[in-house]
């Protein structure tokens, strides 16, 4: 099976020998676009189908956080972040935006093919896996059923989502902001007190499961089993 990818970054250099290393090995199922700005890697998002993404950080026009979130609205592709980041905040940041890992440069060009290896694999996977879980609570993403210690519950179309997407980034700390970017869209113009709310109804909906969502104070909200 041939995989696309498109790689984002703005050294010449790099996505040179990266292009080089990812389609001239002897087993390569890779074929690799490039963009060198975050404009370019916009429109070849909205114009083409990719099975993986690579993501310079740090890019003219539009930087690779808001390619990340743009990305998120739309799709669940597979997103590596390459960084010359190392602090722990943006890396976190980068992981409540919804991506799947980061190479840190410089960077072992095999430790990159591996890891994009592994996560295409594991998102083939995904596909094929229509239920989420987390402790009692199940999801499942094609019917859109919920259950509750076995038992079908019926929620409101933002509290399904808002559950759906905390289970999928289980034991993290999601901010309200992230929250109400995917949930609500970028373009919502009410406070994160909205979010506050459906989180309230939600833990009723769930019963004594909503205890598994938990508060992080002045951060917002994680669920655990």
């Amino acid at each position: 099976m041939l995989y696309n990818i498109l790689l984002v970054e703005d050294d010449k250099q790099i996505r040179e020998i990266i292009v080089d290393y990812f389609t001239s090995k002897d087993d390569s199922s890779f074929s690799v676009s490039v963009a060198e700005d975050g404009q370019i890697a916009e429109d070849l998002i909205e114009d083409n189908e990719y099975d993986l993404i690579l993501l310079d950080v740090m890019l003219p026009k539009v930087d690779g956080f808001s390619i990340c979130r743009y990305i998120r609205k739309k799709s669940d592709i597979p997103i590596i972040f390459l960084t010359a980041r190392t602090r722990e905040e943006d890396l976190l940041y980068g992981y409540e935006l919804g991506c799947d890992d980061y190479v840190t440069k410089p960077f072992s060009l095999a430790e990159l093919y591996a890891k994009s290896q592994a996560l295409l694999k594991r998102a083939k996977g995904t596909v094929l896996s229509q239920v989420i879980s987390c402790g009692d609570i199940s999801v499942n993403l094609l019917s859109l059923d919920v259950t509750v210690a076995g038992q079908s519950i019926t929620l409101a179309p933002k509290e399904l989502e808002l559950l759906s997407y905390l289970i999928a980034h289980k034991n993290w700390v999601v901010t309200r902001e992230i929250l109400l970017e995917r949930i609500w869209g970028y373009d919502y113009e009410g406070g994160d007190r909205v979010v506050d709310n459906h989180i309230k109804k939600l833990r009723k909906s769930l019963g004594a499961s909503g205890k598994q969502i938990k508060t992080v104070f002045s951060k917002g909200y994680k669920i655990c089993e």
